[in-house]
């Protein structure tokens, strides 16, 4: 405990606060088009000095605010009934308060180990997860089955309780568990996606607030970059061809798969 607190007290220099402020903003943008600002986020507060509990909460607080702003770029997109949408709020909660109380009590190392498998399950999902589900016509739509609000319910609960722990590529998650649910306007997904997303991360950063985790020195640079980033990327990302924008999704996460499979096992 000693420790995480000394982390959280770092002095922070003029030349890393520019650096911070460029990697928020980077990893804002990134988050709003396609998920995994956190690859950017969290090696760059990690870099600067704060321990990897730490790094994990400020990165966590900088990136639920940034994509907090974006999702009025999303909004009209966002048509889901309150009999879809209820569930997956209450499971976002749930899953991302259970995830960030186990950050608190195990070592964020642990969990590093088990990061790129899970993020080269979610990429694979995402890119062939239309070709798996494509005879499901409803997906999670008005019309959708209890059996696929439900499956998707448990889906999310799984993605928030990661979330919540760690973070890195939420988006894609949140995404891939929407292409396998159906889903295939990928605007739409973006929109729900953020709102999941948010209430995850809302969660969490809560929890790290109260735990007393955040190196605020550095979050608070972190997070107005991510505004700046997360704010304007998501009203040009709807410019671009939904095509364009998925294959950005899967060499966003393959290239994260990479990175974590060389820093968790060389």
């Amino acid at each position: 405990m000693r420790r995480r607190i000394r982390d959280t007290r770092l002095a922070l220099t003029l030349a890393q606060a520019i650096f911070l402020f460029a990697a928020g903003a980077l990893g804002g943008a990134l988050n709003a088009v396609a998920g995994g600002g956190s690859f950017i986020a969290f090696p760059a507060l990690l870099f600067t000095g704060v321990g990897p509990v730490a790094a994990n909460a400020t990165n966590t607080l900088a990136l639920w605010v940034g994509v907090t702003a974006s999702g009025g770029a999303y909004r009209k997109h966002l048509n889901i009934s309150k009999r879809v949408m209820v569930p997956l709020i209450a499971t976002s909660i749930v899953g991302g308060l259970v995830g960030a109380m186990l950050l608190i009590r195990t070592p964020a190392q642990t969990f590093l180990r088990v990061l790129p498998w899970l993020m080269l399950g979610a990429t694979l999902l995402f890119a062939f997860g239309k070709h798996l589900t494509g005879r499901i016509s409803a997906g999670i739509s008005h019309e959708s089955s209890n059996a696929a609000v439900a499956g998707a319910s448990i889906f999310e609960l799984l993605v928030a309780i990661y979330g919540g722990y760690f973070g890195g590529g939420i988006g894609i998650m949140n995404l891939a568990m929407l292409a396998a649910v159906g889903m295939t306007d990928m605007h739409a997904m973006n929109a729900l996606k953020v709102v999941l997303g948010g209430v995850i991360n809302g969660v969490a950063t809560f929890t790290f607030i109260a735990t007393g985790a955040i190196a605020w020195k550095q979050g608070i640079v972190m997070t107005l970059g991510a505004l700046v980033g997360g704010y304007f990327a998501a009203h040009y990302a709807q410019r671009l061809p939904q095509s364009w924008i998925r294959v950005f999704v899967i060499v966003v996460g393959s290239a994260m798969t990479v990175y974590f499979f060389v820093r968790a096992y060389h």
